[in-house]
């Protein structure tokens, strides 16, 4: 619904954004491949009244011993060392954050992850372990997989590449909302003016159509528009050129439009069965049917916008977990990574995850940090785990759909996290 606008001043104009927020919800890509069942993105009802709890999920934080998580004693904390040093590193540069986390962060400065004991014992020294529940009591959840898709690509559009990727349009507009409501914090919304009014920013298939200003947005082109389209879902990607040199992309902006799960249009029109509504049979399902493959991308109408990324400093802490960038601004370690509803879970925060392999009964228990979020991540008992970089760890992501128990390490004397 377009908002009419008395004058095009900067005010008036976030006046109308938040109002647009209020009708569609803001919504954050998907860093995931949640193909069988799509997102329910968080909508900002009464945004101007509601207090953030209405806002957010609700969680219960139950403490538990040491010996209540399962494979505790026998994970090899120390793999988890990389996230938790370069965590710290944006964790202390928030006053919010710092009361909470300087005294472990400062202690972790000692700490050699060479030894296996140290580490166990700065984890028990300097935790307390909490079960994370939902408000109903509930502490088993759905727990997915994200992978980094390495592309092969072209800084020029050809005829083998001719598929773009973007940076955000100048026509987008972005606001934080907590510019003008401190207490919604955390959430955006987009639009574009269109004359006098403020109305929502181009969907996908409009997008793809050319409505959006795109003249000389375009970072790198790709050569399949499957592979771009997930790129997209998992927010950050490398693009390996014909040199061999390659470009790292990582997610910039969104058009504000609703994450929805072309798993789930195949499996509602029953074109594919749940179990095989992962990345690879969807990718099946494309090269059977090329000329409905735009019709079904267009299911989805958000639209994801990239930036490219410096390489790592050699011998840096950031080379060594060599990660795409994630939500806490650190890159993210796979298989020590996850990401989660940050309104529910402190993010920067160590947990403990109990799952399973993709398609398997074989235990996957295992500290991981929660340095990332997703549009699809929502709920207490809700993660996605960071797999890797390249096409195996896309293989074990698009398979990942497993049960799961978290339990939050939380720093010993410090409140718990408000809910």
């Amino acid at each position: 619904m377009p908002v009419p606008l008395l004058r095009a001043s900067r005010s008036v104009l976030y006046a109308g954004l938040l109002f647009l927020a209020a009708l569609a919800g803001g919504c954050q890509t998907a860093p995931v491949i949640d193909a069988g069942v799509g997102p329910s993105p968080a909508l900002i009802q009464d945004a101007l009244r509601a207090p953030p709890r209405d806002l957010a999920p609700r969680a219960l934080f139950t403490p538990v011993n040491w010996t209540d998580l399962p494979g505790w004693n026998t994970d090899a904390l120390e793999a988890a060392w990389p996230a938790l040093r370069i965590g710290c590193r944006a964790l202390l540069t928030e006053r919010e954050r710092i009361k909470v986390w300087q005294a472990p962060c400062m202690a972790a400065v000692g700490i050699s992850a060479a030894s296996r004991s140290a580490v166990r014992a700065f984890f028990e020294n300097h935790f307390s372990p909490y079960r994370i529940s939902d408000a109903d009591g509930h502490a088993t959840g759905l727990v997915t997989g994200y992978f980094e898709p390495v592309l092969a690509g072209s800084r020029l559009r050809s005829a083998a590449f001719n598929v773009p990727l973007y940076a955000p349009p100048d026509d987008l507009l972005t606001v934080d909302l907590a510019e003008l409501h401190p207490e919604l914090k955390d959430k955006r919304v987009r639009g574009r003016v269109d004359g006098t009014k403020v109305v929502p920013y181009w969907p996908r298939r409009d997008i793809e159509r050319g409505a959006a200003e795109l003249a000389g947005k375009a970072l790198v082109y790709v050569s399949d528009p499957v592979e771009a389209f997930f790129l997209e879902i998992q927010g950050s990607g490398r693009v390996r050129l014909a040199g061999g040199s390659v470009i790292r992309l990582n997610y910039a902006d969104q058009n504000g439009h609703p994450y929805r799960s072309i798993g789930r249009v195949l499996i509602d029109r029953g074109e594919l069965p749940r179990e095989r509504a992962s990345l690879q049979g969807i990718i099946g399902w494309a090269k059977a049917n090329p000329e409905r493959l735009r019709a079904l991308l267009d299911e989805n109408p958000s639209y994801v916008f990239f930036r490219e990324v410096p390489p790592p400093a050699p011998g840096s802490l950031e080379a060594l977990i060599d990660g795409p960038i994630g939500t806490l601004g650190v890159p993210v370690l796979a298989g020590r990574t996850i990401a989660v509803d940050r309104s529910v879970v402190p993010l920067g925060a160590p947990i403990f995850l109990a799952t399973t392999m993709p398609l398997s009964d074989a235990p996957l228990e295992r500290l991981v940090l929660a340095q990332d979020t997703g549009g699809a991540i929502r709920g207490a008992v809700r993660a996605d785990f960071f797999w890797g970089t390249g096409a195996e760890a896309g293989r074990q992501a698009g398979r990942m759909r497993q049960e799961g128990r978290m339990w939050l390490l939380w720093p010993k004397d410090a409140p718990l996290p408000a809910q």
